[in-house]
């Protein structure tokens, strides 16, 4: 599969490799950088937690950027699942590991397209995890990125890159934002004409409690979880009984998301005759799953279709579902039934066992 960063090379070259959120701050990072006259590309991070790649060719128009996806899921979830150095923040969010992994991955594009520095948008004091000064200094000293990665938006608080030294780069035309007002942005963001300002917030799900609780149980349960079991976490009802997991569509947007996460191993089951949500059920330490267990699975997956429902309701006929595994189908009938073994977690049941998680972690 052709990697989304082979757009460009090999004969574009540029000055600069620019880590681009689709937040303001990282628009006039770029933009500064530009009005040297400098060629930048920014790269747009993805992962089942961050990014949007359909989102780039938008972009591109909307704020005269060049920009690339660049795909990090495989080594982000590794990281995620293996107790990142720095810790998390408020929920599941390893920021500041997120940034050296970024980082990284940028320095390995430099070769690539020619480019002579790093950018990025961070502001210094802006986010209490990772932009304090210390943890900017580790973030650059743990990524290699040292003399190379200039902050434009912040870069008059901290010491002169060798790039600015040279005057390659202009440092008195960069800037000494600090804090989290964003005052000067937003007059910088006008001066650039920049009408359509992004929201803020970083728009990383791993910061959110309703997100946290859908990760935490692929991570402390699923055996070598990769980016296809994170995905999959994003979309639906996320049900849980020990270590079979079932998946169950919302609306018709989870069923058509659900159906390219399906893997080998995997059971999906669908009613027959009624509007169906999408269902896979796979087991976190890939065993089978027991019939018995597949039986109670189609009575929940009847149970939230309404059409299906008043049917049985009316008729007292049972229902049909279909499971397709591996190269085999069979049917099985059931009637709709909840059952309490199979639930969703809530941010509350994971909090104790998460702080507990960020303690061992921390001593």
């Amino acid at each position: 599969m052709m990697k989304q960063y082979d757009k460009y090379a090999p004969n574009d070259k540029f000055d600069g490799l620019a880590l681009f959120s689709g937040g303001l701050d990282s628009i006039l990072a770029a933009k500064l950088l530009m009005e040297q006259g400098k060629k930048i590309l920014c790269l747009h991070f993805t992962s089942p937690f961050f990014g949007d790649k359909n989102a780039v060719p938008v972009w591109e128009q909307k704020y005269g950027l060049e920009i690339i996806a660049v795909d990090i899921a495989e080594e982000y979830c590794q990281m995620l699942c293996n107790n990142p150095v720095n810790g998390f923040g408020s929920a599941l969010n390893p920021c500041v590991d997120c940034k050296i992994i970024m980082m990284k991955k940028a320095k390995e594009l430099m070769a690539k397209y020619g480019a002579k520095f790093l950018v990025s948008g961070e502001v210094l004091g802006q986010r209490p995890m990772s932009q304090r000064r210390d943890t900017l200094h580790l973030i650059r000293r743990d990524a290699d990125v040292k003399d190379i990665l200039l902050r434009p938006l912040s870069a008059l608080h901290m010491e002169p890159l060798p790039v600015e030294l040279s005057g390659e780069v202009d440092r008195e035309k960069l800037l000494g934002i600090y804090g989290r007002g964003r005052k000067d942005q937003l007059a910088l963001a006008k001066k650039f004409n920049i009408a359509d300002i992004p929201t803020a917030g970083g728009g990383c799900r791993l910061t959110e409690k309703e997100n946290a609780r859908r990760y935490y149980e692929v991570m402390q349960k699923v055996q070598n979880p990769t980016a296809n079991d994170f995905f999959l976490s994003n979309h639906g009802r996320q049900l849980w009984n020990g270590d079979i997991w079932v998946s169950l569509g919302r609306k018709q947007a989870d069923n058509e998301q659900m159906q390219q996460y399906k893997k080998p191993g995997d059971y999906v089951l669908r009613i027959e005759h009624f509007p169906s949500p999408y269902c896979i059920v796979r087991h976190a330490q890939k065993n089978e799953v027991p019939a018995e267990e597949l039986q109670i699975i189609g009575s929940i997956l009847a149970s939230y279709s309404n059409k299906a429902c008043v049917h049985f309701a009316e008729n007292k006929e049972c229902l049909s579902i279909k499971i397709e595994h591996e190269d085999s189908i069979e049917r099985i009938l059931v009637e709709p039934r909840r059952f309490e073994q199979y639930k969703e977690l809530h941010f509350e049941e994971i909090k104790e066992a998460l702080q507990a998680l960020k303690k061992n972690m921390a001593e």
